[in-house]
């Protein structure tokens, strides 16, 4: 009876996430985040956009400040990744290894505390994700599902609380606060950044100048 129930269980873990990826190929998902909030009774807010109407200079710069192997990896960079295992068992401050596919699938399918269990669970559905969905439809599901404010989930959405003006209509400066938001918008604020953030903001507009090839997976219209 047991083994039946811890079966069944692992099932529901495994072939439920990874059918709901195949779909999600096709139908815009709701983020975990969002779906709780709603059940807590907060007035949401999202702003669905497909990835050609999103500004190509703010889904670069969130790529270059989340993600900058987001096209030369397959959902998980290794690399990284165990550059902060071995910083966590040498003892030090763990760096960020997560990309834009495993925040996605953290996003879509799990909850926000760090736990051993959740990066278990978030490392197969990221490999899994990004075999079945082009790069380029990833990107459009983080973007869109992603908080960008206490309520605002989504890109759009996050533009206008902080700017009320959607992405098109940014300056660049305005574009890199936005993106520098994540992965802390309860902390961070486009509208309002703070010296660190504006350090960052600095960080990541060198690096999109010096390194335009980080977008090589990225349709045409996207790159710079």
């Amino acid at each position: 009876m047991i083994w039946r129930i811890a079966l069944t269980l692992a099932l529901l873990v495994t072939v439920v996430p990874v059918a709901l990826l195949f779909s999600y190929r096709f139908i815009d998902p709701p983020a975990m985040p969002m779906v709780r909030a709603q059940w807590e009774g907060q007035a949401v807010v999202q702003d669905w956009t497909a990835l050609t109407d999103i500004a190509p200079r703010a889904s670069r710069a969130v790529i270059m400040a989340e993600d900058a192997r987001f096209c030369l990896h397959y959902g998980v960079d290794w690399r990284q990744f165990i550059a902060s295992l071995r910083e966590a068992w040498s003892g030090g401050a763990p760096r960020g290894a997560s990309t834009i596919t495993m925040q996605t699938v953290k996003t879509l399918f799990l909850w926000p505390s760090r736990s051993y269990l959740r990066k278990a669970i978030e490392l197969p559905l990221a490999l899994v994700m990004d075999l079945v969905i082009p790069k380029r439809r990833i990107l459009e599901l983080y973007l869109n599902s992603a908080a960008w404010g206490p309520v605002q989930f989504g890109i759009e959405a996050g533009s206008q609380y902080a700017f009320a003006r959607p992405t098109t209509e940014l300056s660049d400066r305005q574009i890199l606060a936005l993106a520098t938001v994540l992965p802390a918008p309860s902390v961070r604020k486009a509208a309002s950044p703070t010296r660190r953030q504006e350090a960052v903001m600095n960080h990541v507009a060198r690096e999109l100048r010096a390194a335009p090839w980080v977008f090589s997976c990225l349709p045409a219209e996207l790159r710079p």
